[in-house]
């Protein structure tokens, strides 16, 4: 079946639990999920997954024999803001943290029947983009480093910190990832700067689009 044939169809079955991610076909034929912020995705399928960093902090994880992977998108390590050990380890909690969302994104890789020791694991985003005294863009990557660390997994590649907004696509079957950095990025940093103020008043059973 041709690319014309293609685009225009459904994009493959989702797994279970993701019927809030947004997927569709592009021109080119090929399945897409976009992700925001507060989203995870999970596939087996041959699909790019599609997402813009700021601040924020995606992590591309597969497991290459199962040929299963995922990513997601956050924007703070945890409720608080804490980039310690003193993660928010309550029920309900909003995979808008990062806390939270990489634990998800993993067990949900692990479920599938994937070995934690043979995940590949990328990093991207991290940029600062907001003005103030904290970086919050570097607090997510130290986050997401020692959040690893603790887990006895490695990072196999990243592009992450700098002033640049990140146009992330991630092909979890093959592990590619291609990245662009965005020359124009002040939308992207009032939003950051809007969705940070809104976000610890947000219910945890919303999640808030950003991107």
């Amino acid at each position: 079946m041709g690319a014309d044939s293609l685009h225009g169809a459904a994009p493959p079955t989702a797994l279970s639990g993701f019927a809030n991610i947004r997927r569709y076909r592009n021109a080119a034929g090929q399945a897409v999920a976009r992700l925001l912020a507060g989203d995870y995705y999970v596939t087996c399928q041959d699909e790019v997954l599609d997402t813009v960093l700021g601040s924020c902090v995606s992590a591309c994880i597969r497991h290459p024999r199962l040929r299963i992977g995922g990513m997601n998108h956050f924007m703070l390590p945890t409720a608080n803001g804490c980039t310690g050990d003193a993660w928010d380890q309550g029920p309900g909690r909003a995979t808008r943290y990062g806390s939270a969302s990489m634990e998800q994104l993993i067990n949900r890789i692990l479920a599938a029947g994937g070995v934690r020791q043979e995940l590949e694991v990328k990093v991207f985003g991290g940029a600062r983009l907001l003005a103030g005294t904290m970086d919050v863009g570097a607090h997510n990557v130290e986050f997401v480093h020692r959040f690893l660390r603790n887990e006895g997994m490695s990072v196999a590649a990243q592009d992450v910190g700098e002033g640049v907004a990140r146009h992330i696509q991630y092909f979890p079957l093959s592990g590619r990832v291609r990245v662009r950095h965005l020359t124009t990025h002040q939308d992207i940093a009032n939003r950051e700067q809007s969705y940070l103020r809104g976000l610890e008043g947000a219910p945890l059973a919303g999640e808030i689009d950003l991107f």
